[in-house]
């Protein structure tokens, strides 16, 4: 049995490389929706301005912004020895803005 599974054991956990694991897949997502917002700015301006644009385009920077502070502060929790898991309106707030940003990035594009 690997170290850190044993249900009876002496209640040590070494978790390895999971949280640097788990900082990492915060820091790609967090680049992804950077990438997607700029690709929203780029396709905005390319294509001239409308209201419709511009609005998708403002609200995909505010989700990005969001879900940036929400992956710093994941990240910074990530830290602790042993880290506490991520609370249900965390998980709600960082879907929602991957969603938001799909949205309104394809407002972008009409």
């Amino acid at each position: 049995m690997p170290e850190g599974n044993d249900p009876g054991g002496s209640g040590t956990r070494d978790p390895g490389l999971q949280p640097e694991r788990t900082r990492l897949a915060w820091r790609r997502t967090t680049l992804a929706c950077a990438v997607a917002a700029s690709l929203a700015g780029r396709q905005t301006v390319s294509s001239g301005t409308g209201p419709l644009p511009l609005l998708g385009l403002a609200l995909a920077v505010l989700a990005w912004l969001t879900f940036l502070g929400v992956a710093h502060r994941r990240i910074r929790t990530m830290d602790a020895p042993r880290p506490p898991a991520l609370s249900p309106r965390t998980a709600v707030v960082a879907v929602g803005c991957v969603l938001a940003m799909a949205l309104f990035g394809a407002a972008t594009l009409r």
